[in-house]
């Protein structure tokens, strides 16, 4: 397929993520799209009579060219969602972008992915949690991804340059500029441990409503997300959101009460959206990397404990049945039991460490 018409697909007026890749599995091909008639295009779903009147192919041709002429000038690679380099997390999330725009050398498809956002405004306290939770990270082999933000952000992509982890920043612009500019050194490190990564052309300023955009790449790329600190209102938080809804694991480190950049935190985990972490520990444990497997040992391998009641023991079995995290309503209708009946079973097995609850109220074996 034509890198040039891939890149003019984006400049498409009014045609977002969702809608380019319909056009393509309906007309074939980024360029069969600018060569497809209008009647063509109607009979594909979503493209309404307006859209296609509204569709200027001479400005997004002229509008690619010169994006084209960007890249190559400045050893920029474009992948486009059908490229097998294109980041396969990010590909299995209905909104995630049609192109992207990448520079560096990381592996976008990594073995382990892990984001790790949080507050522009980092405490000495979620500054040393980078600190330690990169440190213990390093010994996974993860690629760890973040916004290259002040605060938690660039203090993440830091700690990873000390210990040659590979990093990547999502930035809300093009590839052209960096905001903030006092992040430029480190993004240009970053090259060479890493990489940078947006959706946006050359020419793309900072605009505010390209970071919420920005924040669905960060949760959809990864296999986690890791908040360090946040208040109730911030980007961390429609990122955990977003993570959540792409049924991705999300662990927030806990604050002390009262703490301004830690209630964004503690309001993840006291409402079930994310799990509390401690140390990278936790989150090995959880995701099953511990003594370098890849998943935690086989469900047969579990022996039926012998201390559970009636009750317990067949929630133990379903859930062990299942091979994988149940949500506490599918267990509800598979027990027959009241929400809170059932609630309180779980609850009583969790202390017990027979399971083990996580995000979005769903339940694994411990």
């Amino acid at each position: 397929m034509s890198l040039f018409h891939q890149i003019a697909l984006t400049f498409l007026k009014n045609i977002g993520p969702t809608l380019a890749k319909s056009l393509i599995a309906h007309v074939g091909s980024a360029e069969d799209v600018f060569n497809a008639s209008p009647v063509k295009l109607l009979k594909v779903p979503g493209i309404g009579e307006k859209t296609v009147n509204q569709l200027d192919f001479d400005t997004a041709l002229k509008k690619a060219e010169k994006e084209l002429d960007f890249v190559e000038k400045n050893g920029i690679e474009v992948i486009f969602y059908t490229d097998n380099r294109y980041p396969k997390r990010l590909k299995s999330c209905n909104d995630s972008p049609v192109l992207l725009y990448a520079k560096g050398n990381a592996n976008l498809n990594a073995k382990r992915i892990i984001s790790i956002v949080g507050t522009r405004n980092a405490t000495d306290y979620g500054k040393q949690l980078c600190k330690a939770l990169v440190d213990e990270l390093q010994q996974h082999d993860v690629l760890v991804v973040s916004g290259l933000a002040l605060g938690i952000d660039v203090a993440v992509h830091k700690e990873c340059l000390k210990l040659n982890t590979s990093t990547v920043g999502v930035l809300g612009h093009g590839l052209d500029r960096m905001y903030p500019s006092q992040n430029r050194s480190t993004a240009e490190k970053m090259l060479e441990h890493g990489g940078l990564l947006s959706e946006y052309p050359s020419g793309t300023i900072p605009d505010r409503e390209n970071f919420p955009q920005r924040n669905r790449i960060v949760a959809g790329i990864a296999d986690a997300t890791i908040v360090v600190e946040a208040s109730i209102k911030g980007g961390a938080l429609i990122t955990a959101e977003i993570a959540n809804s792409y049924n991705r694991d999300v662990f927030a480190f806990p604050g002390r009460i009262g703490d301004e950049f830690s209630e964004g935190c503690n309001f993840l985990i006291r409402n079930n959206k994310a799990a509390l972490l401690t140390s990278a520990a936790d989150l090995a444990y959880i995701l099953g990397w511990e003594n370098g497997k890849n998943s935690k040992p086989a469900l047969e391998q579990f022996v039926l404990p012998i201390d559970l009641s009636t009750e317990e023991r067949l929630i133990f079995e379903i859930i062990q049945q299942y091979n994988g995290p149940l949500a506490i309503d599918d267990l509800s209708i598979k027990t027959n039991m009241t929400t809170s009946k059932l609630a309180m079973n779980l609850l009583n097995m969790e202390m017990q460490g027979y399971i083990r609850s996580l995000p979005g109220k769903m339940y694994r074996i411990s």
